[in-house]
């Protein structure tokens, strides 16, 4: 009789607290900003794809495009800089490089005030890439762009900086 109250209670309390859960998650779900979460990811999503689907027809990967985007009209960056620039990650930057390195587009040189880092500069090779892709890319994004006009733009432009503001 006491084992048969126990696995009762036991049975009561799980399903009390499946019901609890289930209730937060649905209370979860429902939040105001769940909307705007989906659609901003959706929006990156597109734009990504969009983007990135542009910059393979360039010959590069949309990592390798953003260094080369960073580094153009320039006189080079430090690895750390660079990081801070683009949206690769600095574990990842070095990779990138190592291959752009090995395209010829960029070179580390070490400055002679300080031996112990180095700058990444576009080659010529690289300026020429940055100088051709670099405007046919925003003409590509300014097809869509374009379809917003200048009130639309400064709208989503402060909505989104306040957003990353918040966190």
């Amino acid at each position: 009789m006491v084992k048969s109250k126990t696995i009762v209670k036991q049975t009561m309390t799980k399903q009390a607290t499946e019901t609890a859960s289930h209730s937060a998650t649905k209370a979860a779900a429902q939040e105001a900003f769940m909307p705007l979460m989906r659609e901003l990811a959706r929006t990156y999503q597109a734009f990504t794809n969009y983007s990135d689907a542009h910059v393979r027809t360039l010959g590069l990967t949309p990592p390798q495009f953003d260094v080369i985007s960073t580094l153009g009209n320039t006189s080079g960056m430090s690895m750390n800089k660079l990081a801070e620039k683009t949206l690769v990650t600095k574990g990842a930057l070095t990779g990138i490089v190592d291959r752009l390195e090995k395209k010829g587009l960029v070179r580390r040189e070490v400055p002679s005030d300080n031996r112990r880092s180095f700058t990444i500069v576009l080659t010529p090779a690289g300026e020429w890439v940055f100088e051709q892709f670099f405007p046919a890319h925003i003409a590509h994004l300014k097809q869509r762009f374009e379809r917003l006009n200048p009130q639309e733009l400064e709208q989503i432009h402060l909505a989104l900086k306040k957003l990353r503001e918040i966190f």
